[in-house]
């Protein structure tokens, strides 16, 4: 359910840090394109395009299409593999694969669920190709 302007003014007014509020409340908040929502992630985790490129087993031109945003819409997997190198939690990713316009990771879903659970471990997109392969299921790449 969509939180009112007030609601969301009051529960940045009352949390200890932005980062905080950030966290909490992302899925509330908007991003006009894809590449500003990178970019405000990799600010607030301080993260490096680099390290996000080899944890997550990206061409680098590709990627780089992305963070910039002349690649507007990559594939669901792309995403995916943005956000095991970003190492982003389940709400996180569900909002990325938002604003990357594809569909969100869906518990019924058999592939989605060993994504779901890989995302909630903190497995690393090798770990997480792991778990696809063992169970069956196409990898991410």
């Amino acid at each position: 359910m969509k939180k009112s302007t007030g609601e969301l003014l009051d529960i940045l007014k009352s949390s200890r840090s932005y980062n905080e509020f950030l966290e909490s409340e992302i899925g509330e908040l908007s991003f006009a394109t894809l590449s500003e929502y990178v970019d405000m992630l990799i600010e607030t985790k301080k993260l490096k395009k680099s390290e996000i490129i080899l944890r997550g087993n990206l061409d680098k031109n590709y990627a780089y299409q992305i963070f910039n945003g002349t690649k507007t819409n990559p594939s669901r997997d792309k995403v995916l593999m943005i956000a095991f190198g970003m190492k982003l939690n389940l709400n996180e990713t569900q909002v990325f694969l938002k604003k990357a316009k594809q569909p969100e990771l869906y518990v019924r879903e058999p592939r989605d669920s060993v994504i779901i659970f890989c995302l909630e471990k903190g497995y690393s997109l090798m770990q997480a190709n792991e778990c696809l392969m063992d169970h069956g299921f196409s990898v991410m790449e």
